[in-house]
């Protein structure tokens, strides 16, 4: 069969030596041959050196996601080797706490397989396919994660936006063995937590915080802390679980501070001094900052603000307001820590906005430490825009 091609305008190869990933359409000159949605296309530079194989995605600017920059066949063992790959690099976190039951094996372009995310909790995998090329390889994809994992319960949760850049409509629902139950336990550093693989944000559960919510139990023991943007109270639990004095646990959401409260009791921990606010955290914010109320941690942990350049300015703007609350909110010595999930917000913006919203507070303020992923969500070396979630451990000095 006679491969279609790719071929790029004159210097527009540059990022692809580098093994970046993404052609862009503007960086194409022609394609040669028709190919079909997701199929594999050969991509050379204006010289007619030959780059590697992709994945063809006619409705998205992103043109091509790389499979590859070698000389292999992109075929069903190609697939099966990555998955391996993949799945194998997850052990040593494994080894390092093997009460871990919740884990991200597949990651993306981080594993080389770009659009394809898939997240273990317990027995069942749940994954997501978010483009072209996953899409028309997600058959063998999920073969290879049963024989890779031992997994034979796999949702998909292939229902973001994602999917509708690349022409494809959202889909969920079983790919292998049985329905998930409404609840599936999985363990954190010890903590049972309830997720909802059907109904959860992203597969169920921001794994990507799991670090950092130990980071922030680490520090909580008697002290007063505000989680916010709660979500299913994972922050929350592990301070209380440190012993916190008390615990404030703030989201917009009903169904998951009930989760919240299910969790606390799935840990013994019905009985600790634990609030939960059902209301918008802008507003409610600034209600605890009317009555006066202070506290010695708070964690802001909004969803993504910013999805698309234009909205960059605006969600700036959504990081200092919080930001600022926070800091009228925070004791002296107090510990804020504040994330943004957004890819386009660089880390270094990130700290611009904290730093703004401290000063128009009138409060001086000093990084303890810079805060991003957990390890099962690595970035790969030619791609920065895998270090999506970035943060920040600030300290009040006034």
């Amino acid at each position: 069969m006679t491969m279609h091609t790719i071929v790029l305008k004159p210097g527009r190869e540059k990022s692809l030596l580098r093994r970046h990933p993404w052609v862009f359409s503007g960086a194409i000159l022609k394609t040669e041959g028709r190919p079909k949605v997701g199929e594999t296309v050969g991509v050379v530079a204006a010289n007619g050196r030959i780059l590697g194989l992709g994945a063809f995605s006619p409705k998205s600017q992103i043109r091509v996601r790389m499979w590859t920059f070698d000389e292999e066949t992109v075929d069903a063992s190609f697939f099966v080797q990555k998955v391996r790959m993949a799945v194998a690099a997850r052990e040593e976190l494994l080894r390092t706490d093997p009460t871990l039951t919740g884990i991200r094996l597949v990651h993306g372009e981080s594993d080389g397989l770009p659009g394809v995310i898939v997240d273990r909790y317990g027995d069942f995998l749940c994954c997501q396919f978010l483009t072209a090329g996953a899409e028309l390889w997600k058959g063998v994809l999920v073969q290879a994660l049963q024989e890779a994992t031992g997994c034979r319960d796999i949702f998909e949760r292939s229902d973001t936006d994602a999917r509708n850049k690349e022409g494809l409509t959202k889909v969920t629902g079983v790919l292998s063995g049985q329905e998930p139950p409404e609840e599936i336990e999985m363990v954190e550093a010890g903590l049972k937590f309830g997720i909802s693989l059907r109904e959860g944000h992203k597969t169920g559960y921001y794994l990507d915080q799991r670090a950092n919510r130990a980071l922030v139990g680490a520090h909580a023991k008697g002290r007063t802390v505000l989680n916010c943007f709660a979500y299913t109270g994972g922050f929350g639990l592990h301070a209380a679980a440190s012993g916190a004095a008390h615990v404030t646990n703030m989201d917009v959401s009903g169904p998951a501070l009930a989760m919240s409260r299910r969790n606390l009791e799935r840990n013994g921990l019905g009985n600790t001094p634990v609030d939960h606010l059902e209301e918008d955290v802008f507003k409610g914010l600034r209600r605890l900052r009317q009555e006066k109320r202070t506290f010695d941690l708070i964690v802001l942990d909004p969803p993504k603000f910013v999805e698309a350049k234009g909205h960059l300015t605006r969600g700036c703007r959504g990081y200092k307001d919080i930001g600022f609350q926070a800091m009228h909110l925070l004791n002296p010595g107090g510990l804020l820590f504040t994330f943004s999930c957004s890819g386009l917000v660089t880390p270094e913006l990130f700290q611009k906005v904290t730093a703004d919203a401290a000063l128009d507070a009138g409060r001086e303020a000093v990084i303890l430490q810079f805060l991003g992923q957990s390890p099962d969500h690595p970035v790969a070396l030619p791609v920065p825009e895998g270090n999506y979630l970035k943060g920040l451990m600030v300290q009040a000095r006034n």
